[in-house]
C-alpha cells in the first residue's frame, strides 16, 4: 500500500467513527439527556432503549465488531499463513478501528444505563479502550520492519547513517560549521537526568535546540534550498534514531507490562459480554429476527 493509499485508508476509518458518533448523538441527544423515569414518555423510547430496534441493533453490531477486531488481530499474529495477507500494522490499525467503533455502539446500546455484572463488562471495555490508546503510543515508539516485526537494537543501529561523513564528503562546510552539526547529533541522553520522564523531556528540548542551531549554520552558509532540506532531514532522522535507540529497552519492557494489563481486561469484557448475549437470547431478545 502506497503512502497516499494508506492515508486515505486511515482517513476513511476515522471519518466512519466520527460520522457514526455524530449521527448517534444527533439522533438520541434529546432522549439520553432525560432521566430514566422520563425516557418512557419520549417518542423514540421504543427505538433507542437497550432492547429497542436501534438500541438492540447497536449492541449486536458493536459486539460483533469487537469480537471480529480482537480475534482477527490475534489470528494474524498467531498464524503464519495470514502473514501473506497484508502487513501487521494495517491489521493493527483495522483492529483499533473496529475496537473503537464497537465500544462506541455498545455505549449507545446501554443508553447510559448499566449495572450489575454488565457494568463489569462495560468498565472492562472502557479499560481496554484506554489501555489500547496507551499501547498504541508505546507500539509506535518501538522501531519495526516494513512487515511489522520488532527490530533488535543492532538492527536499529544499522539504520543510522554516518551524517558527519556525508556532510564532509558531499557538502562544502567550514570546520566550525561541520563541528557544530556533528556535535548536535552526538549528545547522549544519559547525561540529562536519572528520571526517565525528566531525562526524555530535557532531551526533547535539547534536540529541538540542536535542529535550530543546524538551521542557523546552514543559513549562515547560504546553502541552496534543496541541500538545506536534505541536511535538515538527515540530522532530524539521526536525532530521532538516537532517541529511539536510547529508550528502546524501556519501551520494550513497558510493552510487556502493558500486555499484562490489556489482555485480562479484554478477556473479562468478552466473557461477560458473551454471558450477557446468552441471557438476552434465553429471555427472547432476538432483535428483528
Amino acid at each position: 500500500m502506497s503512502k497516499s493509499a494508506h492515508r486515505i485508508f486511515l482517513g476513511v476509518l476515522v471519518v466512519i467513527v466520527f460520522t457514526t458518533l455524530i449521527a448517534l448523538v444527533y439522533k438520541g441527544v434529546s432522549y439520553y439527556q432525560l432521566g430514566l423515569e422520563d425516557r418512557v414518555y419520549h417518542p423514540d423510547h421504543k427505538m433507542l432503549k437497550p432492547s429497542g430496534s436501534v438500541g438492540h441493533g447497536l449492541g449486536i453490531i458493536g459486539s460483533l465488531l469487537m469480537i471480529i477486531g480482537v480475534t482477527s488481530y490475534m489470528a494474524r499474529k498467531r498464524y503464519r499463513w495470514l502473514s501473506r495477507v497484508g502487513q501487521l500494522r494495517y491489521w493493527l490499525e483495522f483492529h483499533i478501528f473496529l475496537c473503537s467503533l464497537g465500544p462506541l455502539m455498545v455505549l449507545f446500546h446501554t443508553a447510559y444505563k448499566f449495572g450489575g455484572i454488565v457494568a463489569v463488562s462495560f468498565w472492562s471495555m472502557v479499560a481496554v479502550f484506554i489501555s489500547g490508546i496507551i499501547g498504541r503510543f508505546i507500539y509506535i515508539q518501538i522501531p519495526r520492519s516494513i512487515e511489522g516485526r520488532e527490530l533488535s537494537l543492532n538492527e536499529v543501529r544499522e539504520m543510522k547513517s554516518d551524517v558527519a561523513g556525508i556532510l564532509r564528503d558531499s557538502f562544502q562546510l567550514d570546520d566550525e560549521s561541520h563541528s557544530i552539526i556533528s556535535e548536535s547529533i552526538k549528545k547522549k541522553i544519559e547525561l540529562y537526568h536519572s528520571n526517565f520522564l525528566v531525562r526524555n523531556f530535557r532531551k526533547y528540548i535539547d534536540d529541538r535546540k540542536s535542529v535550530r542551531d543546524v538551521k542557523m549554520v546552514l543559513k549562515r552558509n547560504r546553502f541552496p534550498k534543496k541541500d538545506y532540506n536534505t541536511i535538515i532531514s538527515l540530522v532530524k532522522n539521526d536525532i530521532n534514531l538516537n532517541r529511539r535507540i536510547e529508550r528502546l529497552s524501556a519501551m520494550q519492557n513497558l510493552f510487556k507490562y502493558w500486555h499484562v494489563a490489556h489482555l485480562p481486561f479484554a478477556l473479562v469484557m468478552l466473557i461477560i459480554m458473551l454471558i450477557h448475549i446468552a441471557v438476552a437470547l434465553t429471555f427472547g431478545y432476538k432483535w428483528i429476527f
